[in-house]
């Protein structure tokens, strides 16, 4: 059954509240696939994985950011997302996350933490450059 009313999405990152507000519906990167909030939505508690942020506001408009791992929690109306950081999607430079990208693909890493942190770099920094390029 659909709740009446908007949801409330909160972003936060570990410096500040970065977005505060109603939105209708919003669709976001678990650390395993995508998810898509409605109003009504069970409690969910989950861990977030690179990409887009795109929510809906009560007029219709669509939005998106670009975020870096971290959590989200579903209480009611409310939809926490705690993350690393939220970038607005047109501020997102795609031309820096190539350049970045390049320089990861030459590294060579040598030990098992090299290896992990290469292969979560690479995953953002693609994720990355999929946001920028869209808008």
């Amino acid at each position: 059954m659909a709740a009446e009313g908007p949801l409330r999405l909160v972003v936060v990152t570990p410096e500040k509240t970065v977005l505060e507000q109603d939105v209708v519906s919003l669709r976001f990167a678990l650390y395993d696939g995508q998810i898509g909030i409605l109003p009504g939505r069970a409690p969910l508690l989950g861990r977030l994985g690179y990409g887009e942020l795109q929510y809906t506001d009560p007029s219709g408009n669509s939005h998106s950011y670009f975020i870096d791992g971290g959590f989200v929690q579903v209480n009611g109306p409310v939809v926490s997302i705690l993350t690393n950081q939220a970038i607005p999607a047109e501020k997102v430079d795609a031309d820096a996350a190539q350049s970045k990208l390049e320089e990861l693909n030459a590294s060579r890493p040598s030990t098992d933490e090299e290896f992990a942190a290469k292969d979560r770099d690479l995953l953002r920094t693609r994720q990355m450059i999929a946001v920028g390029k869209r808008f």
